[in-house]
C-alpha cells in the first residue's frame, strides 16, 4: 500500500475510535435527527394541504404542536399522573397477592405429588426473607432513587429538542454538510441514500403513530368493558410502550394485570387475553395495513437490533432501535449491496 492509502486507513481507524468514544453524543444526535424528521414530515403535510411556504408551514406546525401539548397537559396528563401514582401504590399489594397465589398453587401441587411437608423448606426460606410487599417496595424505592438523574436527563432532552429544531429549520443545509463528508465521486449517490433514509424514517414514524393510537384505543375500550380501574393510565401506557417492539407490549401488560389481580385472578387472566388479542391485531392487521409502503423489518432482525443497540447505547438505544434499524437497512441495501457487492459480482463473473 502507498503512503496515502496507509494515511487514509489510519484516519478511518481514528475516526471509528473517536465515534466509539463519543457514542453517547452520537445517539443523542440521531435522536435529534429522528425528531427533526418527524417535524419535517408534519411540515410537508401542512405545505401539501395549505400550499404555503416552508417557513409559514413550520411556524403553523410548531403552533399546532404547542396547542396539542397544552391540551394534553390540561386534559390528559393530570388524570394520567394521578392514576399512574395509584398504579405504583397498588403494585406491592398485587405482588403480594400474586405471591400468595403462587404459594397456594405450589402447596396444592406438593400435596398431590410429594405430601404436605415436601416444600416446607421453600416456604421457610421465603418466610425468612422480606415479604413480597416489602421486596417490591424496596424495588420501587430503588427506581425512585434513579430520579436523581432528572436534571441530567432534562439537559439531554433540551439538547435533542434544540438540535432537532435547528435541523428542521434548514434540513437541506445540514443534509449537504453530511454529503460533503463523502468522497467527491460519491456525493450524488450519498444525497440519494440520505433522501431514502429520510423517506423511510418519515413513513415509519407515521405508521407507528397510527399503530400506537389504535393500540391505546383498543386497550382502553377493552379495559373499560372488563371493568378494570385506571383505564386512562393503562391505555396511554399501552400506546406509548407500543413504540418499543417486543419489550414494550410485554411491559404494558404488567400494570393492568396487577390492577386486575387485586379484584380477581380470573380478571387478570382476562386482561392478559385482551392484550394478547390487541397485540395480534396490531401485528397482523393494523401494522400491515398502515405500513404496506414502508421498509419492512423481519421480527428476528428487529429483536437483534434491539439487543445490539441496547448494549451499545443503553436505554436510549432500545428506544431508537427501530429507527436505527430502518436507516441501517436502507444503507446496507443501497450502499453495500447495490454499490459494492453488485458491481463486484459483475466485474468478477464465476468461471
Amino acid at each position: 500500500m502507498k503512503f496515502g492509502q496507509w494515511l487514509g486507513l489510519i484516519a478511518a481507524a481514528a475516526a471509528l475510535v473517536l465515534l466509539w468514544s463519543l457514542r453517547d453524543v452520537v445517539i443523542h444526535l440521531f435522536a435529534a435527527v429522528v425528531l427533526a424528521m418527524a417535524l419535517c414530515t408534519l411540515v410537508g403535510v401542512v405545505r401539501a394541504r395549505l400550499g404555503c411556504a416552508r417557513p409559514l408551514a413550520l411556524l403553523l406546525s410548531l403552533l399546532g404542536l404547542l396547542v396539542l401539548l397544552a391540551i394534553a397537559l390540561a386534559a390528559v396528563v393530570p388524570p394520567f399522573v394521578q392514576q399512574f401514582q395509584q398504579l405504583l401504590l397498588q403494585l406491592p399489594e398485587a405482588a403480594s397477592k400474586a405471591l400468595a397465589l403462587l404459594r397456594q398453587a405450589m402447596d396444592q401441587s406438593s400435596q398431590m405429588l410429594y405430601g404436605q411437608e415436601a416444600l416446607d423448606w421453600l416456604r421457610q426460606s421465603w418466610g425468612s426473607g422480606a415479604s413480597g410487599s416489602e421486596a417490591v417496595g424496596q424495588s420501587l424505592q430503588g427506581l425512585l432513587g434513579l430520579a436523581g438523574n432528572l436534571g441530567s436527563g432534562l439537559i439531554q432532552l433540551l439538547f435533542v429538542v434544540a438540535v432537532a429544531l435547528m435541523v428542521a429549520v434548514q434540513p437541506n443545509a445540514y443534509k449537504e454538510v453530511a454529503v460533503l463528508l463523502a468522497p467527491s465521486f460519491y456525493r450524488r449517490r450519498m444525497r440519494q441514500v440520505l433522501s431514502q433514509c429520510g423517506e423511510a424514517l418519515s413513513s415509519w414514524m407515521g405508521g407507528v403513530l397510527i399503530s400506537s393510537l389504535c393500540v391505546a384505543l383498543l386497550a382502553g375500550i377493552g379495559l373499560s368493558l372488563l371493568g378494570v380501574k385506571l383505564v386512562v393510565a393503562n391505555a396511554l401506557l399501552a400506546g406509548l410502550l407500543n413504540i418499543i417492539p417486543n419489550v414494550g407490549p410485554t411491559l404494558s401488560t404488567v400494570f393492568p394485570m396487577s390492577v386486575a389481580l387485586l379484584v380477581s385472578p380470573w380478571k387478570a387472566l382476562a386482561v392478559l387475553g385482551l392484550y394478547v388479542l390487541v397485540q395480534n391485531l396490531e401485528s397482523y392487521v393494523i401494522t400491515p395495513s398502515v405500513m404496506h409502503h414502508q421498509v419492512k423489518l423481519l421480527p428476528g432482525l428487529t429483536l437483534a437490533a434491539q439487543f445490539v443497540f441496547t448494549v451499545l447505547f443503553g436505554p436510549l438505544g432500545l428506544l431508537l432501535a427501530l429507527p436505527l434499524a430502518v436507516c441501517l437497512q436502507v444503507v446496507i441495501r443501497e450502499v453495500l449491496i447495490h454499490d459494492v457487492l453488485d458491481p463486484w459480482r459483475r466485474q468478477r463473473p464465476l468461471t
